[in-house]
């Protein structure tokens, strides 16, 4: 595993951001030492107009979502019908992670907002160790999956997608479970909570609460990274 590049940006600590104020800061870049000092520090790149409904020119912005949405692994919600499609489907990580963020990034899907930029940046990121995708298939087709950026014991969930029933829950299940056998805390960030996250298990909690505990998730040793593919009974 690399260690962190030098920052290109210094961006603000977002415990001075007011109280359930989500936009710390705008501008900046995504080269990959200011990426991954963000996450550490609890923040996360998104287009202005994507994310606030702002329209007019592309400007990245930084956030720090209060409250936060997050998954404790133990918390994850695994209905009959979502292990039984858990059955149905093969597994893997890091196998395609181009493909599962172009496919995240699919321009008919509302409010997109992966940019080519984006592409590339978190591309340098998977080739650095520290983004990772997992992929679900079926029948050799790749049919959903999820990326996102992990460092110690934070995954920061970035985007999912499903071309088939229940892939893209199967993708976090998948997820969950690798997680869950390594040693030290862990903690999945979803940014946002949905009504559809939320029947999974995600929660809210307050950003101060979140921020608490990122010393501890990203001084543990990460957990993916190896080629791993699995399926179904």
């Amino acid at each position: 595993m690399a260690s962190f590049p030098t920052p290109q940006w210094d961006l603000p600590d977002p415990r001075g951001a007011e109280p359930g104020e989500d936009l710390v800061a705008v501008g900046g870049g995504l080269d990959p030492g200011t990426l991954l000092a963000s996450y550490a520090r609890g923040l996360f790149p998104m287009e202005l107009d994507v994310a606030a409904g702002i329209g007019g020119g592309r400007t990245l912005g930084w956030w720090s979502p209060d409250p936060r949405g997050v998954l404790e692994l133990a918390q994850l919600r695994v209905s009959r019908s979502l292990a039984r499609s858990v059955r149905r489907f093969e597994m893997s990580i890091d196998e395609c992670f181009e493909d599962v963020m172009r496919a995240c990034a699919d321009p008919a899907r509302p409010h997109g907002w992966i940019t080519e930029d984006f592409v590339a940046a978190y591309g340098r990121l998977h080739e650095l160790g520290f983004a990772h995708s997992v992929e679900v298939w079926r029948a050799g087709e790749l049919v959903g999956g999820l990326y996102g950026v992990e460092i110690g014991g934070l995954f920061a969930g970035e985007s999912m997608f499903h071309r088939a029933r229940d892939a893209s829950k199967v993708a976090l299940v998948f997820l969950v479970e690798r997680l869950r056998r390594c040693p030290g805390p862990r903690l999945i960030d979803v940014q946002w909570c949905t009504e559809h996250l939320a029947s999974l298990g995600v929660v809210e909690i307050p950003r101060a609460a979140y921020l608490d505990r990122l010393p501890a998730l990203v001084s543990s040793a990460p957990c993916l990274g190896e080629d791993l593919r699995e399926g179904g009974e």
